[in-house]
Order: C-alpha cells, then sequence, then structure tokens
C-alpha cells in the first residue's frame, strides 16, 4: 500500500506543498535539460550539427549544472534555501526565454549552461525542502512526490514541442513562459519547508554551518552507483527523439512515447515510495537502476512502436526514482543539519556523470548510429545497479533513524 493512502491529515498537508514544490523539478529537469531530446532532430536538420555537437549542447547544460551544485551551499548560507530555490526558478525561466532568441551556437549554448545552473540550485533546495517536508509527516511520499514533478515537465514538452515541426523559436519561448509560471505557482510553497530561524542566521552570515558539513566518504558506494547513473540515464533522455527520426517515427508516436514517458514519472511515486523508505539499505536503489538499464536495452531488442512505448514506460516510472533513493539514504543516514552540504555534494557528482555522458556518446554514434546511446545507457546504468548493491552506508554520529527523523526535524536548528 502507497505511502498516501496511510497518511493522516498533517501528512497530507505536507504532500499537498510538496506537490506545488514539484514544480521545480518539472521547470529545472522537465523543461530546461529533458525537452531539449524533443528539439535536438529539428536543430540538428537546421543548424547541420553533428551528434557530438548536439550531444555537447547537453554537456554545456551539465556544466552549467557542475557550476549550480558547486556554489549553491554558499548561496543558501547568504540567501537560505527558500529564496535560492525562488530565484533558481526565476533564473530557469529567463535562460529558456533566451534559448529562444538565437540560432548561434555560443548564444545557445550559454543559454544551456545558465539554464543547467540555474536548475542544479532548484534540485538541490527543493530536495532538501522536500526532506524537511517528509521528516515531518514521517513519509517518504513528499521527496518522491518532489521528484516526480519532473514528469509533467516531460509531459508539457511531448504534448508541446513536436506539433510546432521547426519552429524551434516559438517552442523555446513557449517553454520560458510555462517556467515562469511554475516560479509563480512554486513562490509561497518554497517556504514551506524552511526553518525560520535558519534563514536568519543565513542571511545575516551569523551561522557558518548553516549549510552543513559534507560526509561523503561513508556514502562512497551510492556516490559511485549515481555518478555511474548520471553518465548514463542522460543519454536515453537526449537521444530518445533522434532514434526516432532515424527511424522515420511518426508525429504521433514521437508525441505519445514522450507523453507516456512523462505520465509514468508522474506515477512513479505510487511505486516508489513506499519501497524507498522501507526496503533495507540500498536494495530500491539497486532495483530501480537495474530496471532503468533494462528499459533502456528493450527499445534496443526491436525499434517497432509497442516495444519503444514500453521502453518509455519502464524507463519513466524508473529514471527519477534514483535521485529520490539517494536523497533518501542521505537522509536516514547523514545528520539533518548536513543535508544540504552533502546533496550538492551529491549534485556535483551527479553533474560531473551528466556532463560527460552525452558528449561521448554522441561522439560514439556518431561512428556508429543512434542506438549506441540507448546501448550506454543500458551498460552504465547495469554498472550502477551492480555497485548500488553492494554498498553498505555507514550512519554517521547525528544520523536518525527514518522512524525518529521527524523528531529530530523539529528540535535541530541547522
Amino acid at each position: 500500500m502507497s505511502d498516501a493512502l496511510v497518511m493522516g491529515p498533517p501528512a497530507r498537508r505536507q504532500t499537498r506543498q510538496a506537490v506545488l514544490l514539484a514544480l521545480g523539478t518539472a521547470s529545472a529537469l522537465g523543461l530546461a535539460r529533458f525537452a531539449y531530446g524533443l528539439f535536438l532532430p529539428a536543430m540538428r536538420d537546421e543548424l547541420h550539427w553533428s551528434l557530438a555537437e548536439a550531444g555537447a549542447m547537453s554537456t554545456a547544460n551539465g556544466l552549467g549544472y557542475l557550476l549550480g551544485a558547486l556554489v549553491t551551499a554558499v548561496v543558501v548560507r547568504r540567501l537560505g534555501t527558500a529564496a535560492t530555490f525562488r530565484w533558481g526558478m526565476v533564473l530557469t525561466a529567463l535562460s529558456l526565454a533566451v534559448t529562444a532568441t538565437s540560432d548561434a551556437y555560443p548564444v545557445l549554448v550559454a543559454a544551456r549552461a545558465g539554464a543547467g545552473a540555474a536548475g542544479a540550485a532548484v534540485f538541490i533546495t527543493g530536495g532538501v525542502i522536500a526532506s524537511r517536508l517528509a521528516a515531518r509527516a514521517a513519509s517518504g511520499t513528499p521527496i518522491t512526490v518532489y521528484f516526480a514533478g519532473t514528469g509533467l515537465g516531460i509531459v508539457l514538452g511531448g504534448v508541446g514541442i513536436p506539433p510546432l515541426g521547426d519552429r524551434l523559436h516559438l517552442a523555446w519561448a513557449g517553454l520560458g513562459v510555462a517556467a515562469g509560471l511554475a516560479a509563480l505557482l512554486s513562490w509561497g510553497p518554497a517556504r514551506a519547508g524552511e526553518d525560520p530561524e535558519t534563514d536568519r542566521k543565513a542571511q545575516a552570515g551569523r551561522e557558518t554551518r548553516a549549510a552543513g558539513r559534507v560526509h561523503v566518504r561513508p556514502l562512497w558506494g551510492i556516490a559511485l552507483a549515481y555518478l555511474l547513473f548520471a553518465a548514463g540515464y542522460i543519454t536515453y533522455m537526449t537521444f530518445l527523439s533522434a532514434y526516432l527520426a532515424d527511424r522515420h517515427a511518426p508525429l504521433g508516436q514521437v508525441v505519445l512515447t514522450w507523453t507516456a514517458l512523462g505520465l509514468a514519472v508522474m506515477a512513479s511515486p505510487a511505486l516508489w515510495s513506499r519501497p524507498t523508505a522501507a526496503w533495507p539499505g540500498t536494495r530500491a536503489l539497486a532495483v530501480l537502476l537495474g530496471l532503468l538499464s533494462s528499459g533502456a536495452a528493450l527499445a534496443m531488442a526491436a525499434p517497432a512502436p509497442p516495444v519503444v512505448l514500453a521502453s518509455a514506460i519502464v524507463y519513466g516510472a524508473t529514471f527519477m526514482g534514483v535521485p529520490a533513493a539517494v536523497t533518501a539514504l542521505i537522509k536516514a543516514n547523514t545528520p539533518p543539519a548536513d543535508w544540504t552540504a552533502i546533496l550538492a555534494a551529491f549534485t556535483t557528482i551527479f553533474a560531473a556523470g551528466q556532463t560527460a555522458g552525452p558528449w561521448l556518446a554522441g561522439l560514439v554514434a556518431d561512428h556508429t548510429s543512434t542506438t549506441a546511446t540507448l546501448a550506454w545507457t543500458a551498460i552504465l546504468c547495469a554498472a550502477a545497479a551492480v555497485v548500488a548493491a553492494l554498498a553498505a552506508p555507514t550512519r554517521r554520529a547525528g544520523a536518525a533513524p527514518a522512524e525518529k527523523t521527524r523528531d529530530v526535524e523539529s528540535s535541530t536548528r541547522q
């Protein structure tokens, strides 16, 4: 039974807040990162790019994401968690709007990098707020709901972008408007998981430990699995539409595939909230990665539309469960005061992986075919599953078991 079915009124309130907070991942990930895969076939044809050049555009987004991950903890110490989330949302919308203004490669690279940097700030701070909501609700549902918001952005992209064909500027402008609306709607809920005392200390600069300390070594196995996942998963999302275009997939199939993928992401909390919270150790993470690898391999097995659709559904139902599972493991094995810093460190590791992945996979695909990008995802995610299955996180002093996290959160000043 899903956590959502057994929650009392306080937990339901925290989950409702997480639903609006999930507009952060819808914008920063669904619109600003993954929707690019829908643009790739038309941009490759219109702008005469190679697959390596097209992959480098995702690499620029990844480099921006890496920079954002490195500076987010510093920004949080100065502005507070909620303010960093809010302004990250605003900058994400602006970056998408800038992408609509030019076809020049340097401008597009800069805009994609800016969207990545802003998206990292949203991803990290939103994850912290969702973790606090989950602690208050004594449920993992707010975390999985937050990450599942990515699916909404994917659905909007899948429904809105392919029908516009080569009207690239209009499509990018539409994404900018959608991201601006998401920033507006999530402005209030961003405060839901904030601690006013933390905010005052952060803004005054009197608490140098406001963002906490980094403890990655006890979680090194999880970090390695996350790195492999990051380098692998992004190539499927980047090149899926190119893979379909090379097989002359009709517009209806592209729209259906992306929409089904996004809806599967939105449904993933019902599937993974309880396993993420209740399964021991890294079991949930390993299972998610194994299914992810299988989903990518499925599309290679037979490019028939029903098989590709099944691949997209399996992929969508699992890939955003991975960062949710990693966040839950961090929450369970580290002190609450250190969540922001540790999430930032893991996001840096993640950013490094997803920066290299699309460009390297694009180089391989230029010398083979777009099928190589799916193989890349399947192999790296399978390796990550093995690493995760063997990982054994060491709980640090001050970390609370899941059932006690609610009490810890209410008594801890970060």
